[in-house]
């Protein structure tokens, strides 16, 4: 297996490069600190599975770099691997395309399983990733009023919060207020994010 990782901390990537090191099935071709780099490492060495953190500095985080990895021609499968472990970061991952989610605080046999799943094409979650991931499916999803899914499908056409204001004839600050209520019941944590989750739920369509 052909793995590349993407970390922004030095000292994580040899830890990685170290425990892939002594695997006998395991082979790490490469590895990037942004989700720039990762893309074009990605695209130069054509790994099997990406290990990727969803911190990475001050540019683009590990969900947007899986995104634009998936959308390569050839994409490989990617394993997030990291130390979040909220309700909304698996959703953004798992959405973006990820694979798995694993966190670091997990023991090696672990993640050497979750690697070797992946790379056949499988789901591989934490045990608690996965616990916090049936819970969720379990709750009743909480409903949206009427206002806010009109709030919804004027943030899906990129209206600002005072263009909101002005077509729906409410204040600025009612507008931030539903923004907060929305962004509680779809569990997301921005405009965008709340968007994508009401399309997939189809609460709204885009146009």
């Amino acid at each position: 297996m052909r793995l590349f990782v993407v970390d922004d901390h030095p000292v994580t990537r040899a830890g990685m490069a170290a425990l892939i090191g002594a695997e006998p099935d395991m082979t790490l071709v490469g590895e990037a600190a942004t989700a720039a780099d990762a893309v074009a490492g990605v695209a130069d060495t054509a790994p099997d599975v990406v290990l990727m953190d969803l911190q990475l500095g001050d540019g683009p985080d590990g969900v947007e770099a899986t995104r634009r990895l998936r959308a390569l021609p050839d994409p490989p499968y990617v394993l997030v691997l990291t130390t979040y472990d909220t309700d909304s970061d698996i959703v953004r991952a798992i959405d973006a395309g990820a694979i798995g989610y694993i966190l670091k605080a997990g023991p090696p046999d672990e993640l050497f399983a979750a690697i070797r799943a992946a790379a056949e094409g499988h789901s591989a979650l934490s045990p608690q990733v996965a616990t916090k991931m049936m819970n969720r499916m379990r709750e009743p999803l909480p409903s949206l009023t009427n206002r806010e899914i009109d709030i919804l499908r004027l943030l899906a056409a990129g209206s600002g919060n005072r263009d909101i204001a002005k077509q729906l004839y409410i204040t600025e600050a009612t507008v931030k207020t539903h923004l907060v209520h929305i962004f509680r019941k779809l569990n997301v944590d921005s405009r965008t994010a709340a968007v994508r989750e009401a399309v997939r739920r189809k609460l709204i369509r885009m146009s």
